[in-house]
């Protein structure tokens, strides 16, 4: 029996890299077939093709196209999120890193991959996931926000919630304006809207 469960463990390792590796395979193709086509425009045939897969595959592991979608959007806000989570921690003043964190989302957001797929395509085709990642992020911006409340930063008046809420609606919409700015116009647009997002943030500051 021992020997038996032995030489099944390199088969289940296998069977599991096997998963992992086609799940990323199709994810990497769908990204890219969804920044260069839209969701729309993009054929499900073409992209398991240029994954090496079938359509079979993609059905499996997500279910169909929106399936797919739903997993990129996910892998793009986690990715996101990992990157902005470091600044947050990397400072003693919240509303600091509140700044930093703002400055750099708008930043990281530039890609034509990210403006496509996160902005325009997956609040038309999955609005509920796209709602739940909002809702993480504002959630994260909130405890930001009480923690410089109860360090008395922030006044007592202040709902966390709602500063967190408007906030990043603020910088979607800051990325959004700084990506569609012509390229002779773009540098000015990205100043503005990080300066800008600052003055927001400086805003709350008590003892300024």
């Amino acid at each position: 029996m021992a020997a038996t469960s032995t030489a099944q463990k390199p088969d289940r390792r296998s069977r599991a890299q096997m998963i992992d590796q086609t799940r990323d395979q199709l994810l990497t193709a769908a990204r890219a077939h969804f920044a260069e086509h839209g969701y729309a425009g993009t054929s499900m045939d073409e992209l398991t093709a240029s994954a090496g897969l079938t359509r079979g595959a993609l059905y499996h592991h997500f279910g169909g196209k929106q399936g797919l979608l739903e997993a990129v959007v996910r892998q793009l806000d986690a990715e996101l999120c990992a990157q902005l989570r470091t600044i947050l921690t990397g400072h003693d003043d919240p509303l600091v890193a509140l700044d930093e964190r703002s400055r750099a989302y708008i930043e990281k957001t530039q890609s034509a991959e990210f403006q496509r797929i996160m902005f325009t395509d997956a609040p038309a085709v999955i609005p509920d996931a796209v709602e739940e990642t909002s809702a993480a992020c504002i959630a994260t911006l909130a405890e930001v926000v009480a923690e410089a409340r109860q360090r008395g930063i922030v006044a007592e008046h202040v709902s966390p919630v709602a500063i967190a809420t408007m906030l990043n609606g603020a910088l979607a919409d800051a990325s959004r304006w700084v990506a569609a700015a012509p390229e002779a116009d773009e540098s000015r647009r990205r100043r503005v809207a990080t300066e800008s997002a600052s003055a927001l943030i400086g805003g709350l500051r008590t003892n300024r």
